[in-house]
């Protein structure tokens, strides 16, 4: 019994945790919200990728740590929502600190630095995301939000996508200490 848990200790003890330059995460993620904000003024396609989401994934998975991903999930969501006019303040918060606790969790036990693993837990984690958004909106607002569409379909796609490369680039923000 004392082997299989020692064992079982060794090996959550072989992930890595990253540690990244001073500032880096607070820069990152106020890019994102302005970007987010203020593309979507530029073309339809701005509107098929959620930058926020992909940098709550990104440092979720990263530090490995449940907490701190639902404490930057809900400071997202949250700044996510005063930037936008369409929803009430909580809406992506509470959407965005589930996918934070659980892209950490996760993190802290599966290998998420390969591309495929990360384009599959990207598409997951959106589905996990509007499925939290659409329960949210139909039990607080009594609003009909769809669970699936087509067109979330290809959002997922797309940002999966997008994410697979800007994760390799903020790969690059990891101090090396």
């Amino acid at each position: 019994m004392s082997t299989m848990l020692s064992t079982g200790a060794r090996s959550e003890s072989n992930i890595e945790v990253h540690k990244y330059y001073n500032g880096a995460v607070p820069l990152v993620c106020f890019l994102a919200l302005v970007l987010q904000a203020f593309l979507h003024k530029y073309g339809r396609f701005a509107e098929l990728v959620d930058l926020p989401l992909l940098v709550t994934i990104y440092f979720g998975v990263s530090r490995r740590n449940p907490v701190s991903g639902m404490f930057l999930g809900a400071a997202i969501g949250i700044a996510q929502d005063a930037l936008s006019h369409d929803n009430p303040i909580g809406l992506y918060g509470i959407a965005k600190t589930c996918v934070g606790y659980v892209s950490s969790s996760v993190g802290a036990r599966i290998d998420t630095e390969h591309p495929v693993s990360r384009f599959g837990l990207i598409f997951v984690l959106f589905h996990f995301h509007q499925v939290v958004l659409s329960i949210t909106e139909r039990v607080l607002l009594a609003r009909t939000m769809p669970m699936f569409t087509l067109r979330l379909l290809l959002d997922s796609v797309v940002t999966a996508g997008i994410g697979v490369v800007l994760f390799a680039l903020l790969d690059r923000l990891r101090s090396r200490h």
